[in-house]
């Protein structure tokens, strides 16, 4: 994971603004490390695997606490044991740099066992 990254804020993105095309997003998946892009590179994902319920549910408590603190908000899709976080950005239709900072805010987050 890219510390420049995580030491970045998510800045508000203006509606009609321009998402990242796949050649941009590409290069800062690089940074992201078990992260994927969907086909069409409009979205940001990855699945998490966790001993329980209620692991799942406490870490996805702490993602939705930077997500407040950063306020870009993702899909968070909790189940017993596992936890689904999708990102992008509405305003552009697609991914922005603000998804890649919150995938490397919320990997530094996880426990090394994952």
């Amino acid at each position: 994971m890219d510390d420049g990254l995580t030491q970045k804020k998510c800045i508000p993105c203006e509606v009609g603004g321009l998402a990242l095309t796949r050649i941009e997003a590409d290069a800062l998946l690089a940074q992201v490390p078990g992260w994927t892009l969907n086909q069409d590179a409009k979205r940001l994902s990855r699945a998490l695997p966790f001993a329980d319920f209620k692991s799942a549910l406490a870490f996805a408590d702490r993602v939705g606490e930077l997500a407040e603190k950063e306020g870009h908000h993702p899909v968070l899709t909790v189940a017993w044991g596992s936890l689904g976080i999708e990102l992008w950005t509405h305003a552009v239709g697609g991914l922005s740099e603000n998804d890649f900072i919150m995938a490397a805010k919320i990997s530094s987050m996880i426990p090394d066992r994952q």
